[in-house]
């Protein structure tokens, strides 16, 4: 076996200067939980991939504790279509009929979940899959969607679930033996039924649940855009509630920015949304004085 050579195209000096401006962050968030919703271009081209497991174990050994909550929707179209079913959305939640909901669970908690697991384990780190039942991690209910052209009128989309509780309990265990935790958002209810929830709604409640320090949310753009395509940096509550009333959030953003403002009104320090096609974002966005999104704050 050969030794590696040295990576030559930056120079020691700024490397040395990179590692010494990651030693405050390091010291700041040592033990503190970060919680990272998983998904996107970061979570289906194999470059980024790397980059994401690289990034969770390095920030698990240096002494933060990461949790990474996953979403899974083009695996999720990929297996509905070869089954001869098309997906479809309302308010950006996926209509969740009893055959879908069979798919959901095999597609998050079984492919993909395990998929992030042994990508992570062949990083150097130690994740460990759970879905919402286990440890009664994740209690739902049935979820009905107001119909926005008719107030009065609710919708029924299936097996999609709203959170009851989180159990933190096997969380918290598995991060005091050193594991990452790796949750599909699949939630059970009293009847014993499966309920399909929203990433971003799970990490959301997950970061409120855990105390986190931060909500990492990675996304296929650049963060938050004005209507003119423009990276909005930072936003306020007020900020937010505008973009929500005069469309500039929609679609599947609206449960993304939700649950982000959600968190930063009840105790998580900052929620980020950030582009997972950056490699290493998470690195650059926690360790790094450059942030490479929109952080978003309560008030």
């Amino acid at each position: 076996m050969t030794t590696p050579l040295p990576d030559s195209r930056y120079p020691s000096t700024i490397k040395a200067d990179v590692l010494s401006e990651a030693l405050p962050y390091i010291r700041r968030f040592h033990g503190k939980t970060v919680v990272i919703k998983y998904g996107g271009n970061a979570m289906t081209e194999e470059p980024l991939q790397r980059s994401f497991a690289h990034d969770v174990v390095l920030l698990k050994l240096v002494g933060l504790n990461p949790v990474v909550v996953h979403g899974g929707g083009p695996q999720i179209n990929e297996a509905l279509k070869r089954i001869g079913k098309e997906g479809a959305f309302v308010q950006g939640m996926r209509v969740t009929d009893a055959e879908t909901m069979e798919v959901v669970e095999w597609v998050l908690g079984g492919q993909v979940q395990q998929d992030i697991v042994m990508m992570i384990n062949e990083a150097g780190g130690k994740a460990v899959g759970l879905t919402g039942k286990d440890g009664c991690l994740i209690q739902a209910t049935k979820k009905m969607m107001v119909d926005r052209g008719n107030p009065d009128k609710l919708l029924d989309i299936g097996y999609v679930g709203d959170i009851a509780r989180i159990e933190p309990a096997v969380v918290k265990a598995l991060q005091d033996d050193q594991f990452i935790p790796v949750i599909s958002p699949i939630g059970y209810g009293e009847d014993g039924m499966a309920y399909n929830i929203n990433a971003d709604v799970v990490a959301g409640k997950m970061a409120e649940t855990l105390g986190a320090e931060k909500l990492i949310m990675l996304t296929n753009t650049p963060g938050v855009l004005d209507k003119n395509g423009a990276l909005l940096r930072s936003l306020s509550a007020r900020t937010i509630d505008e973009l929500f009333n005069d469309g500039t959030i929609s679609g599947g953003m609206l449960p993304k920015i939700s649950s982000a403002l959600g968190a930063a009104r009840n105790g998580v320090n900052s929620v980020h949304v950030v582009d997972g096609r950056v490699p290493h974002c998470l690195l650059l966005e926690i360790l790094t004085d450059r942030g490479v999104g929109t952080m978003i704050s309560s008030h």
